[in-house]
């Protein structure tokens, strides 16, 4: 690996870290857990198109593991790699098929696939049956955020793309 892109990689998971940790801080919107914006996932869509699949994996891996280590708990980090690897395998098949102007369509998948993810791993962690009634909420959710983070990650991507001097989406 070239080390301007180890460089810009290492950057995408500082700074997909540190707003998954302030966004962490900010109240919930909707008094429902589980809800959040998921403003770090602009990263992770930047990352996929600006250099793919295999790269999009390792700044997710290391923004799992490291928020983990910071700030959560082992029950956290569970529901978080379930939700993202489930959201990064929906992108990986998607990403071929989806141009870059409609990145928000991605995004909205992706968050959607994420919470059904949370959801999986909760009924088989806790036992309960009755959790898939928060789904219908969760989707709904996912979904607008995943639009918000879309339409950000495809507004910010030109001009990212411009200043790393990446021209075709990879160095």
């Amino acid at each position: 690996m070239k080390t301007k892109k180890l460089c810009i990689l290492a950057l995408l998971s500082a700074v997909a870290l540190s707003i998954w940790a302030a966004e962490g801080l900010i109240p919930p919107i909707v008094p429902l857990p589980g809800i959040r914006l998921g403003l770090a996932n602009i990263l992770l869509l930047l990352t996929l198109y600006l250099y793919g699949r295999r790269e999009t994996a390792l700044v997710l891996t290391v923004r799992l593991v490291l928020g983990a280590a910071l700030a959560g708990t082992l029950m956290s980090f569970l529901y978080s790699l379930v939700g993202g690897l489930l959201a990064f395998a929906v992108m990986a098949l998607l990403k071929p098929r989806v141009r870059e102007t409609r990145l928000w369509a991605l995004s909205a998948y992706a968050a959607a696939a994420h919470n059904l993810g949370q959801l999986m791993c909760a009924r088989l962690l806790l036992g309960t049956p009755g959790i898939w009634w928060y789904l219908p909420a969760l989707l709904l959710s996912g979904i607008l955020t995943g639009l918000f983070t879309g339409f950000c990650a495809r507004f910010a991507l030109p001009p990212i793309r411009k200043a790393l001097r990446l021209p075709g989406g990879k160095p």
